[in-house]
């Protein structure tokens, strides 16, 4: 079991403050979602944890268990188990998919030997359960990919890397209901004592598959309200107008 603990996180770009004293604990076996208005500091959050250099962090911590994260470099937080799935995945001209998932998982593994046909016979499983087409393995990373595709190749990555906590960045925007599908199954079925899930959305729909344990509130760079899928019903019925007046505070929703 392992456990990411972000504490009175601050953190900001270009002197402008955005996130303002985040408080989290997310374990293996739970999925977290975190919905909010735009501009609320979610996907800052999320690349503030992976260590995006254009972020400053101001004040607080965050640890993965006894490690701390914010000491580690981008790869370094990759190999001890933090994976970012990407709201906007990059394209790469001359690596294929399969060069660049091999090559990760041997920098992770580091002098372990790793059986070459053993990874290619996971990584066709991969790609069969999320249904993509069997060139996948020879395309460029990304390359001329739809929408859907890329982001079922950021969940492919996570299948392979197997980390202990995953932070999906909006993964189901501009999927369709399809995809949707597809995406959020895979991700729950990994749900265990080994994985948890870090899931930043602005729509029910992916909650349909993927089922929160826990549900916050993002305001303003902080976690204003947290609790269960309760939350998701009423912010489905009522936005997100209701929290100006039960929390007393005013925000504008973009």
């Amino acid at each position: 079991m392992s456990k990411l603990k972000i504490k009175n996180l601050h953190a900001q770009v270009d002197g402008l403050e955005i996130l303002k004293g985040v408080n989290l604990e997310l374990g293996t076996g739970e999925v977290h979602a975190i919905m909010g208005p735009n501009g609320t500091g979610k996907s800052t959050l999320a690349s503030v944890i992976m260590g995006n250099p254009i972020y400053e962090v101001t004040k607080g911590e965050i640890f993965l268990d006894d490690k701390d994260v914010l000491e580690m470099e981008v790869y370094e937080r990759s190999r001890n188990g933090i994976f970012l799935a990407m709201q906007y995945p990059a394209e790469v001209t001359g690596v294929t998919n399969y060069e660049f998932i091999n090559t990760a998982l041997r920098s992770h593994r580091g002098e372990e030997k790793i059986s070459v046909f053993k990874v290619f016979k996971e990584y066709e499983a991969a790609i069969k359960e999320l249904k993509m087409a069997s060139s996948l393995a020879h395309r460029y990373l990304n390359e001329g990919f739809s929408g859907g595709e890329k982001k079922r190749n950021e969940i492919l990555q996570m299948k392979m890397l197997k980390p202990k906590i995953a932070i999906l960045d909006e993964i189901d925007s501009g999927l369709d209901i399809d995809n949707v599908k597809i995406v959020g199954e895979a991700v729950n079925e990994m749900v265990s004592e080994n994985f948890g899930c870090l899931l930043i959305t602005h729509y029910q729909r992916i909650l349909d598959y993927i089922k929160p344990t826990h549900v916050h509130i993002m305001i303003d760079g902080k976690i204003v309200k947290s609790g269960g899928i309760e939350l998701i019903e009423k912010i489905e019925k009522q936005g997100y107008e209701w929290l100006k007046k039960d929390l007393n505070i005013d925000f504008e929703v973009r």
